[in-house]
């Protein structure tokens, strides 16, 4: 696989901006800066140099992306006594304070998640942090979901491992409608838990909401076409 040209990833790379702002649901909101126009402009062949194979080539021999079983994390039999509105609180309930991110999805959400990815399996996720952003590569093969930092892909490419995974359990879309969403904080020093939780929350916007979707489409599909500050502007982020 060829190595992401510095150049290319450029607008992508954390940016720093005067002051942060308050946050809103866990992910924060910038203020916009002012900036001239030209420091708004982003590359737009972005994904060119993505892999296009599993993401066993990414997160190589890295055990947090073996398979986990939903009964290592809970009472499988006992669970299927719950309602789904108090499974969903059960689980909720567990990840409080644990240094783990416990969501859940409706079963719908999650085969539109599993449809769309299965075609458009990559894309990049701002996080806001301080007083700026810094950029996550994220890799989609259900049930996972991997992230790691742009910066760290881009200097060790297939080789990078894995900042935080994500782990959907099917076990009961089919009886409670409902899908457990587990995510895994694997560096802590890479990422705290509300940074996890506000880039779990950003992933699925960006692939169950039509209108982003399309840029993830366009990431992956339409490269020449691609510009980050879209990303940005979707995300109510300032351009660098």
């Amino acid at each position: 696989m060829r190595r992401l040209p510095l150049w290319i990833l450029r607008s992508a790379a954390a940016g720093s901006l005067r002051s942060p702002a308050p946050s809103r649901g866990g992910c924060p909101v910038p203020r916009a800066p002012h900036l001239p126009a030209e420091a708004a402009a982003a590359p737009a062949e972005l994904a060119r140099w993505l892999p296009r194979r599993g993401y066993s080539r990414f997160a190589s021999g890295f055990t947090p992306l073996e398979p986990k079983k939903l009964g290592s994390i809970l009472d499988v039999e006992r669970a299927k006594g719950l309602s789904p509105e108090h499974l969903v609180a059960a689980w909720d309930d567990y990840h409080l304070g644990r240094g783990h991110i416990g969501v859940s999805m409706k079963a719908k959400l999650y085969r539109l998640l599993e449809q769309r990815s299965a075609t458009c399996p990559y894309f990049v996720i701002p996080l806001w942090r301080g007083s700026g952003y810094t950029t996550m590569f994220m890799q989609v093969q259900l049930p996972h979901m991997i992230f790691t930092g742009l910066e760290d892909y881009k200097a060790r490419g297939t080789q990078a491992s894995p900042y935080y995974t994500v782990t959907h359990f099917t076990e009961f879309a089919e009886t409670k409608d409902t899908v457990l969403v587990r995510g895994d904080v694997v560096f802590t020093s890479k990422l705290t838990d509300a940074e996890a939780k506000c880039l779990l929350e950003t992933a699925h916007s960006f692939y169950l909401n039509d209108v982003r979707y399309k840029l993830v489409e366009r990431f992956n599909k339409e490269t020449h076409d691609f510009e980050f500050k879209d990303v940005l502007q979707a995300l109510e982020m300032p351009s660098m």
